[in-house]
């Protein structure tokens, strides 16, 4: 089935289903996966932005997007299609990268690397390491750093 030319979100080569991160010590969670075999550089989706209400705290909600480049951080949005479900990683690692457009409260995700069908899509969150509903989070992403540092 083809897109509309017009329309705002298309996640059709994305779909969703239990992360490959999801165990029992992390807890059972979904993901985003390729549908299809995704070359570098190519778009993957394409959605909007909603924005939430003044004053909603996204420290406390997972869920929801970082909307603005301002820190601390007191813009909130709620992406469509299948963005809530990309998992993170660590900076460098990730096989997406999702551009944000904040004036028109809309974003593009795009390939940073040859993706296969069935492979999970991956970005870093941008706050990851200062939200601190991510804390837990940041530390299961970064805790192979501690093991690669010496002491001086």
């Amino acid at each position: 089935m083809a897109t509309h030319p017009e329309t705002k979100i298309d996640c059709s080569k994305v779909y969703v289903k239990q992360s490959t991160f999801s165990n029992e010590k992390t807890g059972m969670f979904d993901g985003a996966f390729a549908a299809v075999a995704i070359k570098e550089g190519d778009l993957i989706e394409k959605g909007v932005m909603r924005r939430l209400p003044e004053g909603f705290d996204g420290n406390t909600c997972p869920y929801i997007f970082t909307w603005s480049t301002e820190r601390p951080n007191k813009t909130w949005g709620m992406g469509s299609g299948c963005a809530p479900f990309y998992n993170t990683c660590k900076e460098g690692t990730a096989n997406t990268r999702m551009v944000r457009f904040f004036d028109e409260d809309r974003f593009e995700i795009y390939a940073t690397c040859d993706i296969e069908a069935g492979d999970e899509l991956l970005h870093t969150y941008i706050s990851l390491k200062w939200r601190t509903c991510f804390q837990d989070l940041n530390e299961i992403v970064h805790a192979d750093d501690s093991e690669h540092k010496t002491e001086d």
